[in-house]
């Protein structure tokens, strides 16, 4: 437990005491789970974009790897 929580308590019990309102945890818990939601599509689309570039890579054929150098 943290020197703050000592002196200012939970912030979980704090919240009981206004009606409707979330505790700061429970809000930074939220916010972090619709910042992961946000992030999932943006790295599913640079992984697929990857992909669709090493494919392309391996259907032009040749030895030489194309991003080895000249």
């Amino acid at each position: 437990m943290g020197f703050l929580d000592r002196l200012l308590g939970n912030d979980q019990q704090r919240a009981e005491r206004y009606a409707g309102r979330e505790s700061a945890s429970d809000r930074a818990a939220r916010k972090r789970r619709e910042s992961y939601r946000r992030n999932v599509g943006k790295a599913a689309r640079e992984g697929q974009a990857w992909e669709d570039r090493d494919r392309a890579r391996d259907r032009k054929g040749g030895w030489r790897h194309t991003t080895w150098g000249s």
